[in-house]
């Protein structure tokens, strides 16, 4: 299992916001399990706290812009992207202003300064939401198309697409998230030249240099506009490069645009409150549509958690112990499964309460006892079989014939109440059953997998032959 991680110690980032212009200074320090991501406006009366919740979204124009009971921080995307992607899971985050710094455009200074503090790991368990299907949104205002598709390890596609002759479609992926701090974090924000005047117009990036985005120069424009524009920036001169970007900096990769809208991606994503083990594939990806997906995100967490099935020990149980030894031909020390709380055609829920008294333990382990996973796959198998079994006429035998997707999420120790789901998940045919088995300790899953059943009628032996 992997643990919940915190800063080893604080650590605080300066700079400009980039669309209000206001110094602001962020102090980034350690926080207990079960945390998650928080802002906290020290400036403001009561320095209320701004949970990252995909919820509090107010606003994606220029950046993603949260806001709770009046208080408000935006452009946060960057510094969520660093704390995602150097895997912490609690982090308070002070902030002094309305507006996280720009710095250069990326996470870089964000994850150096992660890295100079530490990192430590904590007692608690991490959470993922691990993607069991395809999730998917499509944003008709942007043509903006983002799916989650089922994976071992957080990975993500990116394909940016722009009417521009220098930056047409560009193609970015990040094969884990643990490759971030190399692969992505230093990429920067970018911009096209004829979006600058605009924007200052329009009373955005008052904070804005040249030095902190990669400026696309994407029609013809003559030295004295450029001239101009680098006297509005209060920058140095500038000039055109053969590749269609201004000469103030050089591209730490060729699709570093396309990068950059990953690291947005990433960020964006963490607003959904859990961590994610998925393959995110974003086709034209902007913060509304990443925002709107990380509201899909997190509705399908919730969605998983109200599958769980409740358990009232007061309710009369569908079949108790002796009922189901009626059943099932398993016995001491291989009945592993209590009683039985609800049945349908498709659906069954068990129940195993797992004590210190069980015999596995003496050797698995003497120190530190631990359920065998064989023996929860046995227990999901023996489950399915009642649900089976308990539908036919007549003496009948299931043999579990074959298992995929086996998984393990978490330990199951003595004192734990397992509670099993097991689903068909095709109609019974030619005396085979498939079903989908998921096994719970209070809402969280701890194994899963897949198995397909043969069922064999038993041979009634005649008097003579006996």
């Amino acid at each position: 299992m992997v643990k919940q991680k915190t800063l080893a110690k604080s650590f605080k980032i300066q700079g400009k916001g980039l669309h209000t212009g206001v110094n602001v200074t962020m102090n980034f320090l350690p926080a207990p399990e079960n945390y998650g991501f928080k802002f906290k406006r020290v400036d403001l009366e009561g320095s209320p706290i701004i949970n990252a919740d995909v919820d509090l979204v107010i606003d994606t124009s220029r950046g993603t812009l949260l806001e709770y009971n009046g208080a408000r921080i935006g452009t946060i995307e960057h510094a969520l992207a660093a704390l995602t992607g150097m895997d912490l899971d609690n982090v308070l985050i002070e902030v002094d202003n309305e507006e996280a710094p720009i710095m250069d455009g990326s996470s870089r200074y964000f994850v150096e300064a992660i890295e100079k503090a530490g990192i430590v790991e904590q007692e608690a368990d991490r959470e993922y939401f691990e993607i069991g299907e395809k999730i998917e949104i499509f944003d008709e205002a942007s043509g903006s198309q983002i799916i989650a598709l089922p994976d071992n390890d957080y990975r993500i596609n990116v394909l940016i697409s722009f009417k521009s002759r220098v930056l047409n479609n560009q193609f970015a992926t990040l094969e884990s998230i643990s490759e971030f701090k190399d692969e992505i974090a230093n990429c920067r924000t970018f911009v096209f030249l004829h979006e600058l005047e605009y924007l200052l117009k329009n009373n955005l990036i008052k904070g804005g240099e040249l030095n902190n985005a990669i400026v696309i120069i994407d029609k013809e424009v003559g030295q004295d506009e450029l001239d101009r524009l680098a006297d509005l920036f209060h920058h140095d001169r500038v000039e055109v490069k053969p590749q269609g970007i201004l000469n103030n900096l050089e591209l730490h990769f060729d699709n570093e645009c396309a990068r950059h809208k990953l690291l947005d991606v990433i960020g964006d994503l963490a607003l959904c409150g859990k961590r994610i083990k998925g393959r995110v594939i974003a086709y034209k990806p902007g913060h509304r549509p990443n925002t709107l997906f990380a509201q899909a995100l997190k509705e399908a967490y919730k969605k998983s958690l109200k599958e769980v099935p409740e358990y009232d020990p007061d309710v009369q149980p569908v079949f108790d112990t002796n009922q189901i030894k009626e059943l099932l031909p398993h016995r001491y020390p291989f009945l592993l499964v209590d009683k039985i709380i609800s049945k349908t055609d498709t659906e069954i829920v068990g129940i195993k309460n797992v004590t210190q008294n069980e015999p596995f333990f003496q050797g698995h382990f003497p120190d530190e006892p631990v359920m065998p996973g064989v023996l929860l796959i046995e227990a999901m198998a023996q489950t399915g079989g009642i649900l089976v079994l308990s539908s036919l006429e007549g003496k009948y035998s299931t043999y579990f014939i074959r298992i995929d997707n086996v998984k393990f999420r978490k330990k199951v120790v003595p004192g734990d109440t397992l509670i099993f789901k097991l689903t068909l998940t095709a109609p019974i045919r030619r005396g085979m059953a498939i079903m989908k088995g998921v096994t719970y300790v209070g809402s969280r899953v701890v194994a899963e997998g897949e198995f397909m059943a043969q069922l064999v009628k038993q041979r009634v032996n005649s008097p003579e032959s006996v």
